[in-house]
Order: structure tokens, then C-alpha cells, then sequence
């Protein structure tokens, strides 16, 4: 495998490095304006902002899909998150994952919950229920 890799890209070893060693040296000429105020701010942006949209955005979601079913839905407890729970329409629960998440599942724990996937393009957003109908 290794033999046969290195003939077909004989310099990918040498280009990752040099990738990988040009990466470490941005990060060190970086690391010493890194204060608590920047790492304050991130951390605010974090979870006050990016977790809020997020949510709404998943409410969003739900409530659109509940609408396309004729049913209800509501957002998950923490304890139903922990389970990779992002809320339920009627009684079943759901995960809302981006159609990025697709070329990761073999990667990812398997959730034994169904999925929506959804595709946010400057057009709005692209909802996929296929295996909720």
C-alpha cells in the first residue's frame, strides 16, 4: 500500500510537511497577540451568538417540517441533546445536520434517530426530509 502510494505521488509526503510546517509557523508568529480579551470575544461569539442562531435556526426547521406533515414539533431537553436529539416532530425525534455531515457519517457514531439535512446557500435554505415521509 505504502509502496504503491509513494509511486503514484512520490512528493505528497514532502508537500504535507511543508503544508504542515508552513501552518505551525503562521501559529507561532501569531500565538503571543492571542489575550483574553480575543479569547473573551470568541468565546462570547461562541455561545451567545453562534449557539443562537444555531437553535433557531433548528426551530426553524422543525416548525417548517412539522407544517409540511401536518403535525407538531418542539426542540429537545439537555438531556435528550446529550443523545444527539435536536427536537421531535410529532413523536419522533430528529437530528438536523448539514448536507455536509453526509461525507462524514462513516466517521460519526451511528444515530439511531432520524435525520433532516439542510443546505444554506445565499438563496435561502434547502431542506432535505426524504426519510421522514
Amino acid at each position: 500500500m505504502e509502496k504503491w502510494y509513494l509511486e503514484k505521488h512520490p512528493d505528497a509526503i514532502i508537500r504535507a510537511s511543508e503544508k504542515i510546517k508552513e501552518m505551525i509557523d503562521n501559529f507561532k508568529s501569531v500565538i503571543n497577540l492571542i489575550d483574553e480579551e480575543m479569547v473573551s470575544n470568541w468565546v462570547k461569539d461562541l455561545v451567545i451568538i453562534k449557539t443562537f442562531i444555531g437553535l433557531k435556526f433548528q426551530e426553524a426547521i422543525l416548525s417548517k417540517v412539522a407544517i409540511l406533515l401536518n403535525t407538531t414539533y418542539r426542540l429537545a431537553t439537555p438531556i435528550e441533546e446529550s443523545k444527539g436529539i435536536d427536537g421531535y416532530i410529532g413523536d419522533e425525534a430528529i437530528s438536523i445536520k448539514s448536507e455536509t455531515y453526509k461525507s462524514k457519517m462513516s466517521l460519526q457514531e451511528h444515530i439511531n434517530i432520524k435525520l433532516i439535512f439542510y443546505n444554506k446557500s445565499k438563496d435561502g435554505v434547502t431542506i432535505d426530509i426524504e426519510n421522514m415521509i
